[in-house]
């Protein structure tokens, strides 16, 4: 849409690299996103077309042969490539949280070693928290590194790894008691490693398994696994930033990034929604006219145009915030949230317009109202989003009295 969800004060670099992107979303993902979806099929050449415009680099450092663009940018962008299927904004999600988690925590070898390959995607990454029991209490994590040596073994098995398959990095967080005294708190004694693999699945190096695809309701194409770690020996100088311990907040702060992104997928699929909804209304006629002049379809469209546009002011505050510099737990969660509703809402609200065709496959509406629900719990549930929220408040207005 040219009127709604427009950002101010972009650069000339940026609105060019905006520009660029939005036109390969209408050529070469809309047209194909339903069918592929439908076959589950991974979208390989759209991913080939996004390395070839540079997108896995985007936020990369120019000295390691990335763009060296800002999160904003890199916001902007999955905005326009969820618009046209969000399985797609998740392949680069997770790359771009190890991306900057190396970036912001890894040691000069490692920047060194990963980066350049994953600004020019032939590295895929994906990273590692969730557990089977775990959910989002991050805390009860099980899996665990024992130090042997120049070697760290680890065992344990990891759940709803995006990019699980196709990736050639992961980013791991397992236990880690080794130099912790007895009774250290539980995010103390994290820490997060490096795995590099051969992308595929069964065993993809010893020790480590990545057993299949997990069939979902929506967010298909994109790979979603298990991982299992059965003695899996990884060198010390794979453990991020060199020192154990500090997995958690290192975890935590790509999560911070990982949480803009899924508003700005939020944000592209609800732009989506509305412009097929708002489509169709002017296309569809009962009693005599198109059912966009009846009130009751206005009101609707009047609604879901003004959460798309919230949605979006939030998301880029959010990515100005963390480009800033400053801490942006707050408002990433409270864009996250509101993203994430506001899209399941505007989603549903397009189906309702479509009225019965909307629960045709042969309609994209219907891909849309899977996919959604996906990012409600995707990088914390709205539960965990203002359980931080609160608890961010509680810390600016502590009462004084």
């Amino acid at each position: 849409m040219a009127r709604l969800a427009q950002t101010a004060g972009l650069t000339d670099i940026q609105q060019e690299i905006l520009s660029t992107v939005r036109d390969f979303v209408d050529k070469e993902i809309i047209p194909v996103a339903t069918e592929l979806e439908h076959r589950d099929e991974y979208p390989q050449q759209i991913v080939d077309g996004l390395k070839e415009l540079g997108l896995f680099g985007l936020m990369i450092p120019e000295e390691y042969g990335g763009l060296g663009e800002s999160l904003l940018t890199y916001a902007l962008c999955v905005e326009e490539i969820a618009r046209g299927w969000m399985s797609v904004s998740g392949i680069i999600n997770t790359h771009f949280i190890v991306a900057y988690m190396l970036k912001q925590h890894g040691t000069q070898e490692q920047k060194d070693h990963f980066l350049p390959r994953m600004a020019a995607g032939d590295i895929r990454g994906a990273f590692s928290m969730s557990e089977p029991g775990l959910g989002s209490d991050v805390s009860a994590i099980t899996s665990k590194a024992v130090k042997d040596g120049e070697e760290y073994v680890l065992n344990g098995q990891k759940m709803w790894l995006t990019n699980g398959g196709t990736s050639s990095l992961v980013a791991v967080l397992v236990r880690s008691d080794e130099g912790h005294a007895e009774g250290t708190a539980p995010h103390k004694s994290m820490t997060t490693f490096l795995i590099e693999k051969e992308p595929g699945f069964g065993e993809v190096r010893p020790g480590l398994t990545i057993p299949g695809k997990i069939d979902k309701m929506g967010y298909k194409g994109v790979d979603t696994t298990e991982l299992i770690m059965d003695g899996l020996r990884i060198p010390a100088n794979r453990v991020l930033g060199g020192v154990t311990g500090r997995g958690f907040y290192q975890m935590m702060d790509g999560v911070e990034v990982g949480r803009v992104n899924v508003a700005a997928r939020g944000c592209g699929v609800a732009q989506r929604a509305f412009e097929l909804g708002v489509q169709y209304a002017q296309q569809r006629h009962t009693f005599g006219k198109p059912i966009a002049q009846h009130q009751a379809i206005q009101f609707k469209l009047a609604e879901m145009a003004t959460k798309v546009e919230a949605a979006h002011a939030m998301m880029v505050n959010a990515a100005r915030k963390k480009d800033s510099g400053e801490r942006n737990d707050l408002e990433a969660g409270m864009a996250k949230y509101l993203a994430s509703e506001y899209c399941k809402e505007v989603v549903e609200d397009a189906f309702r317009i479509h009225g019965g065709y909307g629960f045709s496959k042969e309609y994209e509406i219907e891909r849309l109202y899977r996919e959604a629900p996906m990012l409600l719990i995707g990088e914390g549930t709205a539960e965990i989003q203002k359980m931080i929220i609160g608890r961010r408040l509680l810390e600016e207005y502590r009462f004084q009295g």
